[in-house]
């Protein structure tokens, strides 16, 4: 199948809604902008996320439109778009685009929507989600190779983040890990917080190494409990809820490793370039783990990937990977030339 032409110079991609599934799609966006070199390319994804594109504008996308789920429809119309690619399964996400009077609409026949479509593919099976998108792309006959997704740090989100380290008392030199201790999905994903803390005493203690704990709002209860347990002589920095999203791709950046659940946060650090120790228990590392040179720990026991929310027995997944296990992952990256 050859790629198919566009009706107009204006093409939209729809992203997906959770932040680990945009940046796994980074990579078919790229395929996506190299196909269509002379377009004016727009993504449209969920309030929370758009700020993310805003490091892209210029380098990979044009405009980037904050899609709400009641004006979604409208906003499409505005940009008077030709055709639209959706990387999403929703039927409102389809319903939304042939309202905008998009033309062609090319996605997977998810969710019903098959007649919403001009173009529908039948969704692959049992593949990383990063594969998952490309897929797609490769099904419109559009050569989409398989690499790394990535962001662009700009100097602005840079210099804002050592701003804020440097109110918490970090300095510019200074050697500074990251933690992401929450998840979206449930505390079946959270490893322990008495583990966490043990990595960072650890870090602090033998290797002078600063931690700084990073996470939406919602994972704040993991940030106290974590700092509950650390001892009188060890402090770490507690930014969770307390970063946009283009401040914490700035923090991220001056990381030299990060430590994170399965979680958005994780591919956001990987995707920064920054090398990520991911602890995996009840989701599945096959489909979603971080891509690139990165460690992936994980205990094969005979319940997971389950992918509960809540573990209904001793979330031995999560509790049988050790604190020297995760330290040990951690300071092999510091040893290495940064």
């Amino acid at each position: 199948m050859s790629r198919p032409d566009l009706p107009g110079d204006r093409l939209v991609v729809r992203m997906p809604n959770w932040l680990g599934d945009v940046v796994m799609a980074l990579p078919a966006l790229a395929a996506i902008r190299a196909a269509y070199p002379g377009a004016f390319l727009a993504v449209a994804t969920i309030p929370s996320i758009a700020p993310l594109f805003a490091e892209q504008i210029d380098a990979q996308v044009q405009q980037v439109i904050a899609a709400d789920k009641a004006r979604e429809a409208a906003q499409l119309r505005e940009g008077q778009f030709g055709a639209a690619i959706l990387l999403t399964n929703s039927f409102r996400t389809a319903w939304s685009a042939r309202q905008g009077g998009i033309r062609e609409r090319w996605g997977y026949a998810a969710s019903g929507r098959r007649l919403l479509l001009t173009r529908a593919l039948k969704r692959p099976r049992r593949v990383h989600q990063s594969e998952y998108y490309l897929a797609l792309v490769r099904g419109l006959g559009i050569d989409a190779p398989a690499i790394p997704p990535a962001i662009r740090v700009t100097g602005t989100s840079r210099q804002r983040a050592l701003r804020l380290l440097a109110d918490q008392g970090i300095a510019s030199g200074e050697t500074i890990v990251g933690f992401a201790p929450g998840a979206a999905y449930g505390h079946a994903k959270r490893w322990p917080p008495e583990r966490v803390a043990e990595v960072v005493v650890r870090l602090a203690r033998e290797q002078n190494v600063k931690g700084v704990l990073v996470g939406a709002g919602g994972d704040r209860e993991a940030g106290r409990a974590i700092e509950s347990t650390l001892p009188p002589d060890v402090r770490v920095v507690n930014l969770i809820g307390r970063t946009d999203l283009r401040q914490l791709v700035g923090v991220l950046a001056a990381c030299r490793a990060f430590v994170s659940n399965d979680s958005g946060a994780m591919h956001l650090a990987a995707a920064v370039g920054v090398p990520v120790t991911a602890i995996f228990g009840p989701t599945d590392e096959r489909a979603t783990a971080p891509i690139g040179d990165h460690d992936v720990i994980l205990r094969q026991v005979f319940c997971r990937p389950c992918m509960l929310r809540e573990c209904p027995i001793d979330h031995r997944c999560m509790r049988r990977i050790s604190a020297a296990d995760v330290y040990a992952a951690v300071t092999r990256r510091l040893d290495r030339p940064a």
